[in-house]
């Protein structure tokens, strides 16, 4: 395999900054989300994870956009047919939690018990969305469900990198892992 086939395996630049920065956020959103009751340290964090939601939804709509300008790499040969279907769907329900969780946060925010404004870091307040309060319970309730199961499709697709990097001994964990050469 030559340097321009190791290099069109790879996802963007622009992709893997995308990736990585979504994966820390969510990934301490979700610790904070489903610990801050248990944890008392974590209570204080909750602005910081509405803000953080917040941002993981821009981000989220810039990834997409950046996407439909620039495609994945296609699957190398090594991947099998279930893999691709599992990969895609996997894919698809990611950024349908993306999208589905920052905003039944915002929904729940708006119209739940304490309805308020969202906090953005200090420099500016999210307006709250005109809706019923049954609308901020749905969403809480909603919220709390997708979130375990986002902590579940995590772990999944931490492991099944995981798979193929150690087990399979293939390219797909090189083409996402910044200064990871994809294997030959």
């Amino acid at each position: 395999m030559n340097a321009q086939t190791v290099a069109a395996e790879r996802y963007s630049t622009v992709s893997i900054w995308f990736h990585w920065i979504i994966a820390a956020l969510v990934l301490f959103n979700i610790i904070v989300g489903i610990l801050h009751d248990s944890v008392p340290a974590l209570r204080k964090l909750m602005g910081a994870h509405m803000a953080l939601g917040m941002l993981v939804l821009v981000l989220t709509l810039a990834r997409i956009a950046w996407r439909l300008a620039h495609p994945a790499p296609p699957f190398t040969e090594a991947v099998t047919g279930w893999e691709r279907t599992t990969a895609k769907t996997v894919r698809f329900i990611f950024y349908a939690l993306l999208l589905i969780m920052p905003l039944t946060g915002w929904i729940m925010v708006s119209n739940g018990r304490h309805p308020h404004p969202i906090n953005w870091f200090g420099l500016f307040n999210i307006p709250e969305l005109s809706l019923s309060p049954a609308a901020g319970g749905s969403a809480h309730s909603i919220h709390v469900v997708l979130g375990f199961a986002f902590a579940a499709l995590v772990v999944l697709h931490v492991a099944g990198a995981l798979r193929h990097h150690l087990l399979l001994r293939d390219s797909v964990l090189g083409r996402m892992i910044p200064g990871l050469a994809p294997r030959r």
